[in-house]
């Protein structure tokens, strides 16, 4: 039973986030398809602002790759249902901050798009979203710890 668990654990951590980076970035890059019609060259500067929420998806990929390593036939209830946990808190914390940072981004794509020079203040507001999904990983990694309890 722990084996089925920790593999579901996994499962909702990749899947959720990347998911979640998906859709955050559908919304900015249909942002990035309303500045380039405006301004044909800013392509560079909206697929900087466009990119951020794809690195959701990259957490719950480096979750995975940390807790496959512990998965075998012999889990117990309890440490699958740590990887579950450490699953689902990276699963959920990055498919909702790649969500919001994909509309946080494609606000500042589009003030671009006007003509306002809001680069910066645009990635720094896009922080704090992905400030969630970094501390959920963290969290997932220091749950390994609860493995051998």
């Amino acid at each position: 039973m722990g084996v089925v668990l920790a593999l579901i654990g996994l499962g909702f951590m990749v899947g959720f986030s990347g998911s979640g980076s998906a859709w955050g970035l559908a919304i900015t890059g249909q942002a990035v398809m309303g500045l380039i019609k405006k301004k044909p060259d800013a392509f560079g500067t909206g697929l900087a602002m466009a990119a951020a929420p794809a690195t959701q998806g990259l957490y719950g990929f480096v979750g995975f790759v940390i807790y496959s390593g512990v998965i075998n036939q012999n889990l117990t209830v309890w440490q699958g249902g740590v990887v579950l946990g450490a699953g689902l808190a990276v699963g959920i914390a990055c498919f909702i901050s790649a969500i919001h940072q994909g509309r946080v981004c494609a606000s500042g794509i589009a003030a671009y798009g006007s003509g306002q020079n809001v680069f910066g203040q645009t990635m720094v507001l896009a922080a704090f979203p992905e400030f969630y999904a970094i501390l959920s990983l963290v969290v997932a990694i220091l749950m390994q710890g609860l493995m051998s309890v």
